[in-house]
């Protein structure tokens, strides 16, 4: 497999991320990182199937589902963002917490972001030289595809109706999918990873993408996932959200607890 696009990707992030953290330097809002990161996933991904020579029809297959995940993605975040006032609560707090080195400790994170660019568009380098995989591998990943799509949108669209609402804002979100989850759109995050595996079965070096969806597990559940937005409700919602922590599960969508 030829890695020239890889390292090609990589000079073509990093000034992209510097630009954004500079930009971020003098607005002071950190927020639009996540919308930087998730266009230039798109983006790279949809390079790779570019330039790569494996199977056409995987190529665009790969291309259309990074394009519809991550373009989605960062759609959502955008509109997000434009609705908020105030930078988000993460990034407030790490501004805070690093005072007169803010500007380094920024630096830094914007340079790990693009380094998870890198890493999370490794499947669509690998399967841009891969092989057409079998029948079954195809409808089952269109599958996984389609059902954690229609989650992890129907999810973020609650929570932000929800938002929307000004009685809502010391209030935990128990409508639709988030009375089972109290992390639904990060839970069909993690089962659309299963896609590229399955894409990947009939693939020189596809036995790796197995790991895609156990790496996007631990930075969910232990990373930059959960953990960040367990600590942002309950400073915010307090005993309410407490009580949402004992009723619900924290991930795996389930029946709530009476």
């Amino acid at each position: 497999m030829d890695t020239s696009s890889l390292i090609l990707s990589l000079f073509l992030i990093l000034p992209l991320f510097v630009a954004g953290w500079w930009i971020q330097e003098r607005q002071q809002d950190a927020g639009w990182v996540d919308v930087l990161w998730a266009f230039c996933v798109a983006a790279v991904a949809v390079f790779y199937v570019t330039v790569g020579k494996g199977d056409l029809s995987l190529r665009l297959l790969t291309g259309a589902i990074y394009l519809l995940w991550f373009g989605r993605l960062g759609l959502h975040l955008t509109i997000r963002l434009l609705e908020s006032e105030e930078e988000d609560g993460r990034y407030a707090r790490m501004r805070q917490w690093a005072g007169k080195k803010s500007s380094v400790v920024f630096l830094g994170f914007y340079l790990m972001q693009a380094s998870w660019v890198w890493i999370f568009t490794l499947p669509a380098w690998l399967l841009a030289a891969g092989r057409w995989p079998p029948l079954w591998c195809v409808s089952a990943a269109l599958l996984v595809v389609v059902v954690s799509w229609w989650g992890e949108s129907v999810a973020d669209a609650q929570l932000l109706d929800f938002k929307r609402n000004p009685s809502n804002q010391q209030q935990v979100c128990r409508q639709g999918l988030w009375r089972y989850s109290r992390h639904p759109n990060y839970f069909f995050e993690w089962c659309h990873w299963f896609c590229y595996p399955l894409l990947g079965i009939a693939s020189y070096g596809g036995g790796w993408l197995w790991a895609a969806p156990l790496v996007m597990f631990i930075f969910l559940y232990f990373v930059t996932g959960i953990p960040f937005s367990e600590q942002q409700a309950l400073s915010r919602r307090g005993e309410a959200y407490r009580h949402y922590q004992q009723t619900t599960s924290m991930f795996i969508p389930w029946k709530p607890k009476t």
